[in-house]
């Protein structure tokens, strides 16, 4: 899922500031995409605040595991009119110790009956609702003994078409005539499923769905799976009734239904999985790009993950009032209007890269977090931050012409070091407990963070073996939840690296290091003295306490910039490397690709030796632009200043307006000082 919000300022908003020069970068990264990345992985400004202050935890206790769905059968009626809907539930479930009660989750709805028939035996009516408002559960109390075994709970309801945009919702729109009317549609992830009908709300308990709508006749009707019936409802001759194929086993937040009038353009990709694109009435055109993307992407992940797509269809569909960008419902994904539809007279060449990325982010969720779903939200950080990873990754292979990592480089990437380098950062991963605490993570660190370590493991493991980690990971456990360290021994078993090791030093503690780097000439060999140290947006740090990483380096030569010559893991505070074969006049580049996590400090001597490199362009625009930002990064304070300006003169040197570096400097200063004032609030 993808969240927006308004954004604060950062010091990738300098690079808007330096001029489209050749020297410093050879394909200019087009400014309404940076900053269409900037606003994206946030819900609300709420959310963003939270990345410097974690609110106090509340107590929580998950659902008891006494009874649990096996089959929801689910039947809704929505009245468009009234904003309510009508419910009937009845779930095959499996009670594995005698009780007297069953807990679900329940929020914003009245349940009107229940009871409980076991396999073989005589239907048991409920004597009462508890309902913990305040931990969205209900207690649904029987007067005997529900028996270990097999049953079908039964339970009759009522609720709101709310205008929350969650759960299960009413969203305005405005016909091709400027009527005003309302569709019904849903948001379950995170905790939101409890508002359409009562369940077992955690990712953990999945079932299989069969699910009913009755809908007026003259509006469209889509859910997860495909229609295998609709007749008309025989109370009411301008409504129909419209059943859907069994789901297969999936979690809650999953689940999907939307009622309203839309058109569509559809088309099959190469493997046979049928497409369609859902857009406002009279605007179908403006779906055709996002069928272009989805069609090839759904035969690139089948190729990549060598897991098959594991439904008939799939629908993308545009919601005129939704709050999150995007959302990644089994076969019936959501989304802003503008973050799907291109209007092909009209949109420029950033918006399409931005629908690109959308579509390709939630449709790897179709295998990652949807046929492999995380245990506990404490793993979202890995469904969000593989998926923010892996989107850039299918774009490159679709559309290799829009040179999408040098702009993950500039929109991601970057934004992940500034907001990590924060005294008040927190770690990738986060314990969360009671589901109040999940929307604090949909942030920065989780997407942009996460996408970025993701990034530098794949380069750690190389490709193939990563794939192959990949495919057991999702063998192993397709239908079935997951943690992050199933994921990890799944990727050390294909590589034969200690992949647990070095990603829990990444994961598990907030930060990252700047790598300070010295080199020395010895006969035909250069010697690298490489050390590490938290790098920090208020200054160096050098207490006893510390951290350290596990950092793979990669190492590049004048030789070859595209190749790496040497990869080694720092996994101490210091270490020395003797890389073989370099002519005194050869440079050496650290992080290739700008694919590590973390700031490069070079000597004078090894950043006087890339100029060349830079002056004559063969040294790769991702490189120079992750120079850039290295240098720019170390002006801490202003004892610095003068140092640090000498140097960025250097590599910036070709700028022919004397004073342009002066104000570059003096804006980076003022930005940083306004961030830091932000921050401390």
């Amino acid at each position: 899922m993808l969240f927006l919000t308004s954004c604060r300022v950062s010091l990738s908003v300098i690079r808007l500031a330096l001029p489209r020069n050749p020297t410093l970068v050879a394909k200019p990264v087009s400014p309404t995409l940076r900053a269409s990345r900037l606003l994206v992985r946030f819900k609300s400004l709420s959310s963003v605040s939270t990345l410097f202050s974690m609110p106090e935890r509340r107590p929580f206790v998950r659902l008891p595991t006494d009874v649990y769905p096996v089959n929801y059968g689910l039947r809704l009626k929505p009245d468009l009119i009234d904003f309510t809907f009508e419910g009937k539930l009845e779930a095959a479930v499996e009670v594995t110790q005698g009780t007297n009660q069953i807990v679900m989750n329940c929020a914003d709805i009245d349940i009107i009956t229940a009871s409980f028939v076991p396999e073989g035996g005589d239907e048991i009516n409920a004597t009462g609702f508890n309902y913990q408002n305040e931990d969205e559960k209900v207690t649904l109390c029987f007067p005997s003994i529900l028996q270990k075994g097999s049953g079908s709970l039964k339970i009759d309801f009522v609720g709101e078409l709310n205008d929350k945009m969650k759960g299960f919702y009413r969203s305005k729109y405005m016909t091709p005539s400027g009527e005003n009317r309302y569709a019904a549609v849903t948001q379950f992830e995170a905790t939101d499923a409890r508002r359409a009908f009562p369940c077992w709300d955690e990712p953990a308990i999945k079932a299989t769905f069969d699910i009913t709508l009755i809908v007026p006749k003259d509006r469209i009707a889509l859910s997860n799976m495909n229609v295998f019936d609709r007749k008309p409802y025989p109370e009411d001759h301008s409504l129909v009734e419209v059943k859907y194929a069994t789901t297969p086993i999936m979690s809650t937040y999953l689940v999907a239904f939307v009622i309203g009038e839309y058109d569509f353009v559809e088309s099959q990709s190469s493997d046979g999985v049928t497409v369609r694109v859902y857009t406002p009435v009279g605007k179908a055109e403006q779906g055709k790009f996002a069928l272009e993307v989805a069609t090839k992407t759904l035969p690139f992940y089948k190729d990549y993950f060598s897991v098959p797509y594991p439904l008939p269809k799939i629908d993308l569909i545009a919601i005129a009032d939704f709050a999150a960008g995007a959302m990644e419902n089994w076969g019936l994904v959501t989304y802003r209007e503008t973050a799907l539809l291109i209007d092909p007279k009209n949109s420029c060449a950033s918006s399409r890269q931005w629908v690109a990325l959308v579509v390709g982010h939630e449709l790897a969720h179709q295998w990652f977090g949807n046929l492999v779903t995380m245990e506990w939200w404490t793993h979202l950080w890995l469904n969000e931050g593989f998926a923010s990873w892996i989107e850039y990754l299918c774009v490159d292979h679709c559309f290799p012409e829009y040179d999408i990592w040098t702009q993950f480089v500039s929109a991601d990437y970057t934004r992940a070091l500034d907001l990590d380098a924060l005294d008040n950062s927190h770690p990738i991963e986060v314990d969360v407990g009671h589901p109040s605490e999940v929307d604090e993570i949909f942030d920065a660190i989780s997407y942009s963070k996460g996408a970025s370590v993701i990034r530098m493991l794949h380069n750690y493991i190389g490709d193939e073996d990563f794939r192959k980690g990949m495919n057991a990971y999702l063998l192993k456990f397709q239908h079935k939840n997951a943690s992050t360290e199933d994921l990890w021994e799944c990727l050390e078993q294909a590589s034969g690296k200690p992949i647990a090791a070095v990603m829990n030093s990444w994961t598990k503690q907030m930060g990252f290091p700047i790598i300070v780097v010295d080199q020395e000439q010895h006969g035909s060999d250069r010697v690298l003295k490489i050390s590490q140290k938290k790098f920090c947006a208020s200054g160096p740090r050098n207490d006893e306490n510390c951290p350290n990483w596990m950092v793979p380096i990669s190492i590049c030569t004048s030789e070859d910039p595209s190749c790496t010559k040497m990869k080694v893991l720092l996994d101490q505070p210091e270490t020395t490397v003797n890389v073989t074969n370099i002519a005194p006049d050869h440079w050496i580049k650290i992080n290739p690709g700008t694919v590590g996590f973390y700031r490069i400090q070079y000597s004078s001597a090894m950043l006087e030796s890339l100029l060349p490199g830079i002056r004559d362009l063969t040294l790769l625009p991702v490189d120079r632009l992750g120079l850039q930002n290295d240098l720019f990064s170390l002006l801490h304070k202003q004892a610095d200043m003068q140092e640090e300006k000498n140097r960025i003169e250097r590599v910036l040197g070709a700028i022919p307006a004397p004073d342009l570096i002066q104000r570059v400097l003096n804006f980076a200063l003022s930005v940083r000082k306004y961030t830091h004032t932000y921050c401390r609030k």
